[in-house]
């Protein structure tokens, strides 16, 4: 069965430059071999980057034995979803896709927190209560 999003339709692409998501395919999707659960479609910023590395998760640093090139501002990646929580409760989440962002990603955090920092609110916006 296909994935879906934190709105109830199709998971829609993340990122591809850099290539994002557990597989590195773009795509937020959450087997079940991913077990840090990277299903939230982040928008980088400073203030983020800088929070995780801050925590001990460099996000900005290349590490090519993970097939991971470092992250910018702007750049569109899967985070692990209790790490995006985490920067939300520092007061330094970054924007979220929803339409890219997993559905998993509701077993660790309030729809509402993720509506909050939305940067794709659909036209219909009653789809989001």
């Amino acid at each position: 069965m296909d994935e879906l999003n934190v709105l109830g339709g199709p998971l829609e692409p993340c990122g591809t430059d850099p290539m994002t998501g557990f597989r590195r395919d773009g795509s937020c999707s959450c087997g079940p071999e991913d077990v840090g659960l990277h299903a939230v479609c982040a928008v980088m910023t400073e203030e983020f980057l800088e929070h995780q590395r801050s925590v001990g998760n460099d996000l900005s640093t290349p590490r090519p034995e993970w097939r991971f090139v470092g992250l910018h501002p702007g750049d569109r990646w899967c985070v692990v979803a209790a790490r995006w929580l985490q920067a939300y409760d520092a007061g330094a989440a970054a924007p979220v896709v929803l339409a890219a962002t997993n559905e998993r990603a509701l077993e660790l955090v309030p729809i509402e927190r993720l509506i909050e920092h939305s940067v794709d609110v659909p036209g219909d916006a009653s789809s989001l209560t």
